[in-house]
């Protein structure tokens, strides 16, 4: 069985002029995959990855994540599935300016009622796992861009959830720094056996992906597999940006 499972899902944005953002999506991802949804901006892919994260809901078809319809869930519902098997990665990072690094990780095991002893040992280990923890007492505003990905990604992370959500990761930091913070995914993947989708709209951040998902006006164009995403060579990258 899928991990995730669309079935002919629509998403229509209702104000002055309706807009049909997706329009009949058909898509199947398997539990270990890494996968890039790539589009222009207005395609429809950051829409499709917030109703894959639970952050917006859909019109019509159907939804299953782990064999489970998504559809139609209370706000606690939907919080609990984010919670326990979703992990968020923005271009914004999203960290709180007035918490420290590892008072930002700590957060989503703090919703999941963990104590503050737990909790706090949780998040010095993956933030230790990101090669930050000397930076655990600093302030977002006293880090790096790409410090602040790397806490944001130890944050998706310490929950142990199933499936990484991506939205352009790298789309705030230059290209080495967003070639390190790719090679970071691509290591949870493989070594983790994590899924991760990442949204993107450049092909040198899609390449380190195992699938390649092309996303047009709202309809699935293609799917690409991308066979050499293991053995790539992040300085052939290029500049991501």
């Amino acid at each position: 069985m899928a991990l995730i499972e669309l079935k002919d899902l629509n998403k229509t944005y209702f104000g002055a002029q309706p807009l049909h953002v997706l329009k009949g999506i058909n898509l199947s991802i398997e539990r270990g995959e890494f996968v890039s949804i790539m589009g222009a901006s207005g395609s429809g892919k950051s829409t499709l990855l917030n109703i894959l994260g639970i952050l917006d809901n859909y019109d019509t078809g159907e939804y299953y994540l782990d064999g489970k319809l998504i559809k139609n869930l209370s706000e606690v519902r939907s919080a609990d599935y984010r919670n326990r098997m979703i992990g968020f990665v923005f271009q914004s990072y999203n960290l709180i300016g007035f918490k420290t690094a590892v008072e930002n990780v700590e957060l989503p095991l703090y919703y999941q009622g963990i104590g503050r002893r737990k909790r706090h040992k949780m998040a010095m280990e993956y933030l230790e796992r990101m090669g930050l923890s000397a930076w655990a007492g600093h302030f977002p505003n006293e880090m790096s861009g790409g410090q602040k990905q790397r806490v944001a990604i130890a944050r998706a992370l310490v929950t142990r959830p199933d499936i990484i959500l991506a939205d352009e990761p790298t789309g705030a930091l230059d290209s080495k720094t967003g070639a390190e913070i790719m090679e970071l995914l691509s290591q949870l993947n493989r070594k983790d056996n994590m899924t991760i989708i990442v949204v993107t709209h450049e092909s040198g951040v899609a390449n380190v992906s195992n699938k390649i998902i092309h996303i047009k006006d709202g309809v699935i164009g293609s799917i690409e597999e991308n066979e050499k995403h293991n053995s790539i060579h992040y300085s052939d990258i290029g500049a991501i940006k």
